[in-house]
């Protein structure tokens, strides 16, 4: 039985909702909405079936100014989660959670794509006025309060991180590279290519994109890195003996270019052809729309629409989420101006990372402290795992406040540049000065 109850009018909009089924059923539902944008939506829980194909992902949008507040408490880790586990999480369809990330001003896919992409920080003041400009600033200096630079934090990082070994997860687009209007102009610089070099010999360093394995290989181009493509449906990873990791059922042992013996992991292998075939259609079908760029990941397509002018937005999402009713096995999900399809399974960044510290033998380990760095709402799911197992943090890249998982923030790739190389300045240091104590202390032995 359902019991519902009204508790309180909201002017313009609908009435506070407190649903709850019995016991049994286990399910809440609380919502608070209203059609201003001024005011305050959230979403705490939620556990629904989708009568939709489909379903819609978000980015979370920028908060007002009234979302803005600090917590009664803050604590550096949350409790502990379940060890990793690697049975029972492939190719099944899980039940849909919509939680606090995802966007629940969208009424519809069209206000998902224009909510999935807040816009950067900007300093034209020929178009924002400098009352806006300073309510845009001062709301960004108290989301830093709750999620402090990275750069400014560097010690505190440091201090943690001693007697550690840390180890480097990183996103590309809009981390490593900036976000261009061109998907495939996605270049990183040599400075950031130099420090990323030099950070991975000090540290084992991933990259987790959304972009095909292949693709973002070709970018970076570090053969001393590791790489997870398709938002880490498929992994290159180092070769070791683990029966976690050899059980696995798409886990395969391969070489790389190098001739190197590795792991070569791809969950959702089964849906290669059915991706395929989605990218073909779909290139197809929005071709006559000027802007629109469909791309090729491997186990997931990018429709981007970057390029596309707004009024067009509709079409673009009116023709990829009709096209995709037709697959029940497939999702669409919301990036920064791009639709991304996928398949439904139980895999993401979060698991990626959980993966190859396993592969690396630093899974169960006190002494290891995992950082990931990156800027997309998919990689919430990677700062909720090292959140939740109480043993690192994710550093979030962004201009504008979200919420997130992450504890630490930075502004852009530039900031990530800075970042890298003030690690490898603190390791080299700490290094040299182990280095001179031992040589300090052997001659001290022989004298």
């Amino acid at each position: 039985m359902l019991y519902c109850s009204c508790n309180e009018k909201l002017s313009g909009g609908i009435c506070l909702m407190d649903c709850m089924h019995n016991s049994s059923d286990k399910k809440t539902l609380k919502r608070y909405h209203t059609t201003s944008e001024d005011n305050f939506i959230d979403l705490e829980s939620m556990d629904l079936k989708s009568n939709h194909g489909s379903p819609v992902l978000a980015d979370p949008v920028p908060l007002s100014k009234s979302r803005l507040g600090l917590p009664s408490n803050m604590t550096p880790f949350s409790p502990a989660a379940a060890p990793y586990s690697s049975s029972g999480l492939y190719l099944q369809i899980p039940r849909r959670k919509v939680g606090k990330l995802d966007d629940v001003r969208a009424n519809s896919w069209l206000d998902a794509m224009k909510a999935s992409s807040p816009p950067r920080k900007k300093l034209n003041k020929d178009f924002i006025s400098v009352s806006q400009s300073d309510e845009t600033d001062a709301a960004y200096r108290t989301w830093m309060m709750n999620h402090p630079s990275a750069l400014t934090a560097f010690h505190q990082i440091t201090a943690y991180a001693k007697y550690k070994k840390i180890v480097l997860f990183l996103d590309y687009d809009g981390t490593l590279s900036p976000i261009v209007d061109n998907p495939d102009h996605a270049f990183m610089s040599s400075a950031m290519r130099a420090a990323v070099k030099e950070v991975a010999k000090y540290f084992p360093t991933a990259i987790i994109s959304g972009r095909s394995r292949g693709k973002v290989n070709e970018f970076v181009r570090l053969s001393e890195l590791y790489y997870a493509g398709s938002h880490g449906m498929d992994i290159m990873g180092p070769m070791r003996e683990s029966p976690s990791v050899d059980d696995l059922p798409d886990c395969i042992r391969t070489t790389d270019e190098q001739g190197k013996e590795v792991h070569l992991f791809q969950p959702a292998s089964e849906f290669l052809p059915m991706i395929n075939e989605v990218f073909d259609s779909l290139n197809d079908m929005t071709k006559d729309i000027v802007g629109a760029i469909v791309e090729n990941n491997k186990f997931c397509v990018s429709v981007h629409y970057r390029n596309v002018d707004e009024k067009m937005w509709e079409e673009v999402g009116k023709r990829v989420f009709g096209f995709i009713k037709d697959y029940p096995r497939l999702q669409v999900t919301h990036g920064r101006k791009v639709l991304e399809v996928r398949p439904i399974i139980d895999w993401n960044k979060g698991k990626a990372v959980e993966f190859l510290l396993e592969s690396l033998g630093l899974s169960h380990r006190d002494d290891v402290l995992p950082i990931y760095v990156g800027d997309d709402r998919t990689d919430e799911d990677a700062f909720k795992v090292l959140r939740d197992s109480n043993r690192g943090f994710g550093i979030l890249v962004s201009t504008v406040p979200k919420e997130t998982k992450a504890f630490y923030s930075l502004s852009d790739p530039s900031e990530v540049l800075e970042f890298l190389k003030s690690l490898v300045r603190w390791k080299s240091f700490e290094s040299g000065a182990s280095d001179t104590l031992q040589i300090i202390f052997a001659i001290g032995l022989k004298y």
